[in-house]
C-alpha cells in the first residue's frame, strides 16, 4: 500500500516523522507499506532550513506544491488545486493528514471526493471554540475521514458523540454503543493511539542541547521562566499585551524570563513602552530571544522552574517532561495536559497570573503524570494498524 502524508506546516513534519519511522521499520519486517512525503508550502519558514531536516532526522518532502500566502479561502483553494492535480498524477491507498492546519482540511476534502480513503492523525481535539480557524478545520476533516487516530479518551469521547464508532466496536458488539448512536453506522473508526508529538519528543530528548545563552545568561536549573505569546488574543491588542507582561515580569520573583519573541508579537511588542526606557533598563530579567531551535527550546523548557505560553503543542511537551506550566487562554484542545498533566488554564486575564504565579511559589504546583499511551510508541501503532486495515 502507498500512504500519502500530508504536512503543510514545521509542526507537521514533527508529527510525520515518527510516522514515517514506523513505516519504514514495518518494511523492514516485510510489509508492503510505502509512503510519499507531501509538503504544500502552506507556511514559509525562514528556519525550515536543511539543518531543521538534519536536526531532528526528518526526510525532505517528495514535493512541494508551493501554496504558501493569501486568505485562508485563498489558501485554501490553492491547496485543493494542487493537491488534486498531484493526487491524479501519483494515486495513492491512502491520504493521512496530521494535526489542524488549513492543508489538513483542504487535503481531506481533495482525498475523499477523489474516492481516496482519509487517515487523520491527532483526530477528535476540540476547544469548541469556532473564532478559531483549526476548529474549524478539525470538525470538517473529522467529519470526512476514515480513520481517526487520537491522543486521549477525551478525543474519543468526542468523536463519539459526532457519531464516529470505536474500532473495538465489531469485537465488542452493538449493546455496548447502540444507546449512543440515533444514526446508522457511519465509516469512521477510532483508534486510540496516543500521542506522536512525543514520539518526538522520546526520540530526541537525550539529543536536547544547550542554547549559547545559557552560560550567557549564567541559567541554572530550575530558576528561570520560558515564556511565548503568539495568540491573537493576546497580542493584537497593545493595553492587553502590555499588562500581561508586565504582571509577568512583577510576579515571577525576580527569575529570568527567557522569551523566544513571535513575529506576530514583535510587530506591537517593542513600542509598548515608548522609548524613555530601553526594555534592558525597565525590565532587567527580561531576556527577548529570537525563535530557537527544537532541541535547544525544548532543552530549556525540561530545566526551567515554569513555562508560560498561549501554546497547545508546549503544554503536551511539559506534561510529559514533568514541568509547571501556565497557558493563556480561555479555553483548549487538550484538557488532559490539565486534567492529568502539569498545565493550569487560567484565561487571558492579566489578573489571573499573579495567583497562579504565588501557587508555584508555595509549592503547590499539581505534579501531574503522563496521559495514558503518550509514550513515544504511537507511530508504531498507528502503522499497526494501517497494516491489518489494509492487510499489508
Amino acid at each position: 500500500m502507498i500512504v500519502t502524508l500530508i504536512a503543510g506546516a514545521r509542526p507537521n513534519f514533527m508529527k510525520v516523522a515518527p510516522i514515517i519511522r514506523a513505516i519504514e521499520e514495518a518494511q523492514a519486517d516485510g510489509h508492503d507499506i510505502h509512503y510519499r512525503l507531501v509538503h504544500t508550502g502552506q507556511h514559509y519558514d525562514k528556519n525550515m532550513s536543511d539543518t531543521f531536516f538534519d536536526e531532528l532526522q526528518i526526510p525532505r518532502p517528495d514535493i512541494n506544491l508551493g501554496c504558501g500566502g493569501g486568505t485562508q479561502a485563498e489558501q485554501t483553494a490553492a491547496i485543493m488545486v494542487a493537491f488534486e492535480r498531484y493526487l491524479k498524477e501519483q494515486p495513492t491507498d491512502l491520504v493521512m493528514v496530521v494535526g489542524d492546519v488549513t492543508s489538513t482540511m483542504a487535503c481531506s476534502i481533495v482525498a475523499k471526493k477523489m474516492n481516496t480513503k482519509v487517515a487523520h492523525v491527532e483526530a477528535g481535539i476540540r476547544s469548541w471554540d469556532l473564532t478559531m480557524p483549526e476548529e474549524i478545520n478539525r470538525m470538517v476533516t473529522d467529519s470526512l475521514a476514515d480513520y481517526l487516530f487520537t491522543t486521549s479518551e477525551v478525543a474519543n469521547r468526542n468523536l463519539m458523540r459526532a457519531g464516529a464508532i470505536p474500532a473495538s466496536f465489531e469485537e465488542e458488539g452493538p449493546t455496548m454503543y447502540e444507546d449512543r448512536f440515533a444514526a446508522p453506522r457511519v465509516s469512521q473508526r477510532i483508534y486510540h493511539v496516543g500521542n506522536v508529538m512525543i514520539d518526538t519528543l522520546v526520540q530526541n530528548r537525550k539529543r536536547f542541547c544547550q542554547p549559547a545563552l545559557w552560560k550567557e545568561l549564567h541559567l541554572t536549573n530550575h530558576n528561570y521562566v520560558v515564556m511565548t505569546l503568539h495568540r491573537p488574543a493576546n497580542v493584537d491588542e497593545e493595553l492587553h499585551l502590555r499588562l500581561l507582561m508586565e504582571q509577568i515580569i512583577r510576579n515571577v520573583n525576580d527569575l529570568p524570563i527567557i522569551f523566544p519573541i513571535h513575529p506576530r508579537t514583535a510587530k506591537l511588542f517593542y513600542g509598548l513602552w515608548g522609548q524613555e526606557q530601553s526594555l534592558e533598563q525597565r525590565f532587567p530579567n527580561l531576556h527577548i530571544v529570537e525563535p530557537l531551535g527544537y532541541l535547544e527550546f525544548n532543552y530549556l523548557v525540561e530545566r526551567a522552574k515554569v513555562v508560560i505560553t498561549d501554546s497547545g503543542g508546549i503544554t503536551e511537551e511539559t506534561t510529559y517532561m514533568g514541568v509547571p506550566c501556565i497557558t493563556l487562554r480561555d479555553n483548549t484542545e487538550r484538557p488532559e495536559t490539565c486534567s492529568v498533566g502539569t498545565n493550569m488554564l487560567i484565561g487571558t486575564d492579566p489578573r489571573a497570573i499573579s495567583p497562579a504565579l504565588s501557587k508555584l511559589f508555595a509549592g503547590k504546583w499539581q505534579k501531574g503524570s503522563k496521559p495514558e499511551l503518550w509514550d513515544g510508541k504511537t507511530a508504531g501503532r498507528i502503522v499497526k494498524h494501517l497494516c491489518k486495515i489494509f492487510a499489508c
